[in-house]
């Protein structure tokens, strides 16, 4: 329970950070919220009007605990550009991120779990070298260059997938594959790691001369080790799926929170880039503070005194 207040604290303490930092570029940036609202063609008084009706006229102190105690109740503002709520925005965008949230992390799990088990069955081989060289790659390659890649070659060249959208199972793969391709690259390599720093340890080599069959060395001791470090990993890539996949959501016109903050930041409108990034925080703090809880669960020698 102490350990669970301490990490809640704290995970309040990161939350007010970034709410003050993000709050303080926004009110940085070169652009006039007031001149946006009232539009081009709205006179100096409209504009100026606008201003101290949003507050926009007080102190920069003044504006931020102003905002904070809003946020505190969870009224993240309105959009400047769409006029509604940007609690309403994000509500109606949650459920296309939270599917590409887990069509993502599915694809990690799926892809990169396989691929590091095996190269470190058999490392220095060229099964070993070739999926460690595409681990590399797809940790390498930005998400908009693979994505248009996945898009040429299964939607324009051989059209059996559709080009973007939303809607079906079908307009799920290439951008949960696009979001997904990198992190099982990471997956891959730690697990890899991970498995063939257990497979040395002098205990496995001794349950493997007391006759103990390869398979259950490969389950029961290195891969259930191997797992450990992707709780924390898994917990982390939700947090940040969850706070919106901004490119790869652009690229296939997903209806998510990332196509959501694209279009906040080509037209400047800082109140939903603001809630956002309060919400990727969120999201964040919160899976990792899972990822902490699950690690007794998945090994009992994890205690939290």
């Amino acid at each position: 329970m102490r350990f669970l207040l301490g990490r809640v604290v704290q995970g309040a303490l990161v939350l007010l950070a970034v709410s003050f930092l993000t709050f303080g570029l926004g009110v940085l940036l070169p652009a006039d919220p007031a001149r946006m609202v009232a539009g081009p063609s709205a006179s100096v008084a409209t504009v100026n009007s606008i201003r101290r009706e949003l507050g926009l006229d007080k102190p920069f102190f003044e504006q931020y605990t102003l905002y904070l105690t809003k946020l505190l109740r969870g009224d993240l503002g309105r959009s400047y550009k769409q006029s509604a709520s940007i609690a309403e925005l994000l509500i109606s965008r949650l459920p296309a991120t939270l599917l590409l949230m887990l069509g993502g992390v599915l694809c990690e799990l799926m892809l990169g779990l396989p691929a590091g088990v095996i190269a470190a069955l058999r490392p220095g081989s060229l099964w070993d070298r070739a999926t460690m060289g595409l681990a590399f790659l797809g940790i390498s390659l930005p998400q908009f260059v693979l994505g248009l890649g996945l898009l040429y070659v299964f939607a324009f060249i051989y059209p059996i997938l559709p080009l973007g959208g939303y809607g079906t199972a079908a307009h799920l793969i290439l951008p949960a594959l696009t979001l997904g391709i990198g992190g099982a690259g990471w997956y891959a390599r730690v697990v890899r790691s991970e498995m063939l720093e257990v497979l040395g340890q002098d205990y496995v080599r001794t349950a493997a001369a007391k006759g103990v069959s390869r398979g259950g060395l490969i389950v029961r001791h290195a891969l259930k080790n191997a797992l450990l470090p992707m709780i924390a990993m898994v917990g982390s890539d939700i947090g940040v799926f969850m706070g919106g996949a901004v490119v790869v959501e652009s690229v296939f016109g997903w209806p998510g929170i990332g196509k959501l903050t694209w279009d906040a930041i080509r037209v400047v409108d800082i109140p939903v880039i603001l809630g956002v990034v309060q919400l990727s925080a969120v999201m964040i703090v919160l899976g990792n503070l899972l990822a902490d809880l699950a690690y007794p669960l998945a090994d009992p020698r994890v205690r939290y005194d």
